[in-house]
Formats: C-alpha cells, structure tokens, sequence
C-alpha cells in the first residue's frame, strides 16, 4: 500500500512538474515574441528595470530549469536533483516571501522612485528625444491618462495621445488624470490579487517541497539515492 501511494506521489509529481515546465515555454515563448515585435521599452519612461519582455523571459526560464529538475528528479528517483528542486523551491518562496515585505516597507520609496522616472521621462521626451516621446505614447494611450499630474505639464506643446477623442477637433479634450494617479490606482486596485497570488504561489511550493522530500526520504531509506 505505501509502494502504491509513493508511486502515485511521484508520477502526480511528474505531471504537476511537466505541466509547470510547458506553462514555462509558454511564458518564455511569449516573453521572446514580445521582445522582438514590440518597441515597449519599459512600463513607464525611464524605468527600464520594469520592462515586461525581460520579465517574462526571467520568468519562463526560472520556471522551466525547476519544473525541468522536479520532474527528472521524480522520474529517476535521483535523490540529488529531488535536494536540489527543494532547495530551489525553497529559495524562490524566501525571494518571493521577501520582495512582499521589501514592497510593503518601502512603499513610499517606490512612489517617489516611480515619480521620479516619469519626470525625468517627459523632462527628455520633451527635449525631443523620440524614444522617450514613443514610450510616453504608449503609457498615455493604454492607461488613458496624459503627463505626470495632468495635460499642463506638456506645457503648450500636449501630444495627441493625450486626447480623448480626435485631436483635430477643435473641442477634443485630455485625458484628465495624471499617469503618476492612474499608476497608483492601478496598483491599489491590483493590490489583493497580487497579495492572493503570493499566498497562493508559496502553499505550491511548500506542496511541492513536501513531495520532493517525502520522495527523498523514501529513496535513501530504499538504498536508490544515486540511481539514473
């Protein structure tokens, strides 16, 4: 009976891990073609560390490698690739677990940091640098709002993708909201779905460390630690 249910733990295992690692190509494949067909520098001017391309790239490759490692340590019953996918498991949750509490202590810091780029985005973007103007484009029409606080910080010279209808028009009007306020209702919106992800991400995590050490435990009690 405990032979059956190991055997289901670790082909379930190798399911759940080769369903992570196709779910990983697919970020890594989406990241790659968001790299190459979209100009989206970053996800506001001058915070090029924010950039989605990159993440998502980050993202697919980190969850390939572990996937990759869980399921191959599962199906060889190789004890050192089980250790490894539990201490990388592990890692990833503190990261996670981390960059949560970073975010929450340092929400203020973040504010003016994010404040800061986009002036000095539209600071540039105003002395006409093109790259600067097209990131500013793109930011006011997918999040429909114009300048850092509102149109006058354009000064007279207010882009088109400030408008909400035709520019031509002589009574078209801009968007009212800054990007800075849209930004931060965004986030604040956002804000528990995120915090529900984390939780969510980190019991699987902690699932799938209980997994990788029970198979553990049972391979070096079975003499079959260094099998392949």
């Amino acid at each position: 009976m405990a032979q059956r249910c190991l055997k289901c733990l670790k082909y379930t295992m190798c399911a759940a891990n080769f369903l992570c690692f196709m779910c990983g190509v697919a970020v890594l494949g989406f990241g790659v073609y968001m790299m190459v067909n979209f100009k989206l520098a970053a996800l506001t001017p001058k915070l090029i560390n924010f950039n989605i391309a990159n993440m998502l790239l980050i993202s697919g490759i980190i969850i390939t490698c572990v996937s990759f490692l869980g399921f191959l340590g599962a199906l060889k019953e190789n004890r050192c690739l089980l250790l490894t996918f539990f201490l990388l498991l592990f890692l990833l949750m503190l990261v996670e677990l981390s960059a949560a509490c970073l975010m929450l202590l340092y929400e203020e810091e973040i504010a003016k940091m994010v404040q800061k780029g986009l002036n000095e985005g539209l600071e540039e973007a105003k002395a006409g640098n093109s790259t600067a103007m097209s990131d500013w484009d793109l930011v006011q029409e997918t999040l429909k709002c114009c300048g850092v606080n509102n149109a006058t910080d354009w000064g007279s010279h207010v882009p088109r993708s400030c408008c909400q209808s035709d520019c031509n028009s002589p009574n078209h009007v801009y968007f009212e909201k800054g990007c800075l306020e849209t930004l931060k209702t965004f986030f604040e919106e956002n804000f528990l779905f995120t915090g529900i992800s984390v939780i969510v991400l980190c019991i699987i995590e902690v699932l799938g460390m209980c997994f990788a050490m029970t198979l553990f435990c049972h391979i070096s009690r079975s003499g079959l630690g260094y099998k392949l």
